[in-house]
């Protein structure tokens, strides 16, 4: 086998008898394959850290997140982006996913985006991409033209980059100022990216949006008081963050927080100072949103 394949291409040893196995060998198959990722990201945590910070001290200058990607990392980046604003009540510009072909191609496979380096040109002068964002391309292979030509555009405007990618040769690492390579392997099924390296994309990602939420404050604790109330499940969440942090009964936390317009940090000010939503907000204006140091 030529060595030149992308190891992500090559045929995995322990599957290839996968097409004549039981329903739970196949199953057995795939779990064990999928135990590794966990494995190889450990041995990243390091750089993964960087990441985090680099991303964070954008945020705090005023800066925005860009996930780019074709394909399942681009999917993949759309995901971890729409979950910030209801997790973290951010506003949707903050973090943004982008995929090659559009949001069509959330659905369907768009012939030939990830190889063209004009869409990528005209996805991100579309977004006005500034010196205090973060622009990070995500790719198993790290060789598509799309995600190369996005990285490369952005260390052209002095903008930070990272790559996220499960293969050591990726080009698009040579315009990333941080590099994250989790080597997964070959896959169960040869090439189907979407599964071990669809892991560890989604693993990682979670990791730098969550890492770069919890330094600018958005947890207190590992309670998600930035939570944005938006349905029955959610609500239950934040009377129950309520009543934990500020010692209340529940009903004290659900009545300040249908009074005050669902805002959980607020609400935990009011109920811990005995004092109204104006003042708890300001409290938390001047400590930049951060609860810990009102608190504390």
């Amino acid at each position: 086998m030529s060595e030149d394949i992308i190891i992500t291409e090559k045929t995995n040893p322990n599957t290839v008898d996968i097409d004549v196995s039981s329903s739970f060998e196949i199953a057995q198959m795939i779990n064990n394959e999928d135990l590794k990722v966990a494995v190889e990201i450990s041995k990243k945590l390091d750089v993964i850290a960087k990441a985090i910070d680099l991303i964070a001290e954008n945020f705090k200058k005023g800066g925005r997140l860009f996930y780019f990607g074709a394909g399942t990392s681009g999917r993949l980046g759309v995901l971890d982006a729409s979950e910030c604003p209801p997790t973290f009540n951010t506003d949707p510009n903050l973090v943004q996913g982008i995929i090659a072909g559009g949001d069509k191609a959330l659905r369907f496979a768009i012939e030939g985006a990830e190889d063209s380096s004009i869409l990528a040109k005209e996805d991100f002068d579309k977004l006005n991409i500034k010196n205090n964002d973060t622009v990070v391309s995500i790719s198993a292979s790290g060789n598509a033209n799309y995600v190369i030509e996005i990285l490369k555009t952005a260390k052209e405007q002095n903008i930070k980059t990272i790559s996220l990618t499960c293969n050591p040769n990726a080009k698009m690492s040579l315009f990333a100022d941080i590099n994250i390579c989790i080597e997964t392997g070959a896959e169960t099924i040869s090439g189907s990216t979407r599964m071990k390296a669809g892991t560890a994309q989604k693993m990682v990602l979670n990791m730098l949006t969550t890492g770069a939420m919890v330094k600018i404050g958005k947890t207190y604790k590992n309670f998600m008081v930035d939570v944005k109330p938006t349905n029955i499940k959610l609500k239950d969440r934040a009377i129950r963050i309520v009543s934990s942090i500020a010692n209340s009964s529940k009903d004290d936390a659900q009545n300040v927080l249908e009074n005050n317009g669902w805002h959980v940090k607020e609400a935990i000010i009011q109920l811990k100072n005995n004092i109204d939503f104006d003042t708890a907000k300001t409290l938390l204006e001047n400590q930049n949103g951060i609860l810990r140091k009102v608190l504390e």
